[in-house]
């Protein structure tokens, strides 16, 4: 499953400068229990104007799934750990400052700072008002939230693999489902500085999910005063380097420094407002980036070329891979796909650079196994691998029975909306390489979340497409995330309906295995049993993305290395506001 819907950019605009509203200096109390409000002066703050390719859809941290509203949620709500914006994979202290783990791997202790506040920003009166400070407790809250099956919370799964007591209170019935189960989730405050979580089994990776929004504190008395709308501005409350000042489903966003986190737990970007306009199409987003509009924007697969050619543009051009690796998604439940000879063929038809080039204006790394470079324990890229062989697909699809594809019954094709040339590269190939009759094949293009419904485990076999495009990005960087998450026979995104084999015990060992040479040793076995001459292949993995942005002169982060896990750190932007007001026109 593609759980997150990875933009090309987090961009925004704002078609009028506006004057807005900058706290002063202030210096918080060491008491908890008091509350403060900041003043505010008049003045053009520092301001970055921004685009989004589609709303926010929630701003719970143990309700996000799509990547829009976890880059909001990583701004808004401080975590126990944070990834490095500099440094992929690199996991930082944030509100823990310490950790230690038990000898026998299975009791993490945090040690928690003590001078955090939780943060209520009236947009009305442009008061940040300090309501008390961000405990241990606030962390347990969260953390057994995300186990509550009241909740609905999507990435309990994650938390539920390692916390102890977590998958039991998940499978309990929500109808009677009480506050008090919550306990049976072993994670507990010892005091205000001081939390304890106790893990199922020695997993050596949890620490890499730390960082994640599921994890992170929450205000239990706000969510309890005011319910579903206890993010709604005014009503919410956050402990990060932004305040959420404007939510206008739709149309914009707008956020707004907060003034009293502590100093060191914030970046170095000097931007002290940011506008979000929400602008689906590329064209416009484009055209408002050239009127200097916007500070950044995706470029256009129509434009790419123009823009490449351009000297203009040399120093606003940026070239990023991502580590999202999208694939074909196979059904083991009907006939031919069931068979692993057939499967294997079809992955070893594809030349992967001709895709790369013909389909993704040469936007792209091929791939030929899953967890890519970047992750803890990802294998060398063309080490692992069948790839595209002719020669062993056409042998493949005789073992299967079809020779020459003879007898091969049809088969449907199910792409997500604009990936419909994904699936005709393919059928072309399954004909050009094993001589298949292309009219065997139906292609059919499904908006996302219809996409998701029709591939779903859930329903019987005649109503599941034999193949599927689909993608994953990481939510932590280990490649547990990647071949247990996605592919272990009892993962909740199994769809492709895998049984279980030898394979998955040493998913399960990888997992526990505290040598992390060992660990690697382990998922290269992996990778090899999953796509190798011999292996299984649920999915054809096709390639790892790579994007062009245009940022203006004035305006700065580590757009190559930030937001690959988790969400962009805004506290990292740097404008010239000189030089941005002049290119506006002051």
């Amino acid at each position: 499953m593609f759980k997150k819907s990875y933009r090309a950019f987090a961009l925004a605009v704002a078609l009028t400068m506006v004057v807005a509203l900058l706290p002063t200096n202030f210096a918080f109390a060491s008491t908890a229990d008091v509350t403060l409000v900041s003043t505010v002066r008049q003045g053009e703050p520092i301001t970055a104007y921004l685009l989004e390719s589609s709303q926010i859809s929630t701003l719970d941290p143990q309700l996000a799934t799509d990547s829009v509203s976890i880059d909001y949620i990583e701004n808004l709500f401080l975590g126990l750990t944070n990834t490095d914006a500099l440094v992929p994979g690199q996991i930082n202290p944030e509100l823990a400052t310490e950790w230690s783990v038990s000898e026998d791997g299975l009791v993490w202790t945090f040690t928690l700072r003590n001078d955090v506040p939780w943060v209520q920003w009236d947009p009305v009166n442009d008061e940040a008002k300090v309501l008390r400070m961000v405990t241990a407790g606030d962390v347990e809250y969260g953390i057994k939230r995300a186990c509550d099956p009241r909740v609905l919370a999507e990435y309990g799964y994650v938390v539920s693999g390692v916390v102890a007591g977590c998958a039991d209170t998940l499978a309990m019935d929500a109808e009677t489902f009480t506050d008090a189960d919550r306990d049976l989730v072993q994670v507990t405050a010892l005091d205000d500085t001081t939390l304890q979580v106790t893990l199922t089994f020695a997993a050596s990776y949890f620490l890499s999910e730390t960082p994640m929004w599921v994890y992170r504190p929450v205000p239990r008395e706000i969510i309890e005063e005011y319910g579903d709308n206890w993010t709604e501005p005014g009503n919410l409350t956050t402990n990060g380097p932004y305040m959420m000042d404007e939510w206008i489903r739709g149309v914009r966003h707008v956020l707004v420094r907060n003034p009293h986190i502590p100093a060191d737990l914030v970046g170095p970007g000097n931007v002290e407002r940011l506008v979000f306009t929400v602008v689906e199409d590329a064209g416009t987003a484009f055209a408002l980036y050239q009127d200097n509009q916007i500070e950044g924007v995706g470029v256009p697969t129509a434009e790419l070329q123009s823009i490449l050619a351009d000297p203009a543009y040399a120093d606003q051009l940026h070239q990023i891979s991502e580590p999202t690796v999208f694939y074909f998604g196979f059904a083991f439940d009907k006939s031919p796909t069931d068979n692993v000879h057939v499967r294997r063929a079809m992955s070893a038809s594809i030349d992967r650079n001709a895709f790369i080039e013909e389909i993704r204006a040469g936007l792209g790394i091929p791939m030929i196994h899953f967890t890519p470079p970047g992750m803890f324990g990802a294998p060398p890229i063309n080490e692992v691998g069948v790839g595209y062989d002719p020669e062993y697909a056409r042998a493949e699809m005789e073992a299967a029975g079809y020779p020459n594809c003879q007898g091969l019954p049809n088969m449907e094709f199910v792409t997500y909306t604009g990936a419909g040339t994904w699936a005709e590269f393919l059928a072309a190939a399954l004909e050009r390489e094993l001589g298949c009759d292309p009219n065997l094949f139906t292609i059919e293009q499904q908006e996302f979340s219809v996409l998701l419904e029709t591939v779903s485990a859930q329903n019987e076999a005649a109503d599941r497409p034999h193949v599927w495009t689909l993608g994953w990005g990481p939510d932590y960087p280990d490649a547990n995330n990647w071949v247990n998450d996605v592919l272990h026979c009892e993962s909740a995104h199994n769809d492709f309906k895998r049984p279980c084999s030898e394979v998955d015990d040493l998913i399960l060992q990888a997992m526990a295995e505290p040598d992390p040479d060992a660990r690697i040793e382990l998922y290269y076995r992996i990778e090899e049993l999953f796509f190798g001459p011999e292996g299984l292949y649920p999915i054809a993995p096709i390639f790892m993305r790579l994007r062009y942005s245009l940022l203006k002169p004035w305006f700065s982060f580590p757009i190559e290395t930030d937001g690959l896990f988790g969400g962009n750190h805004f506290d990292y932007y740097t404008i010239d506001q000189e030089a941005q007001l002049a290119a506006r026109g002051g």
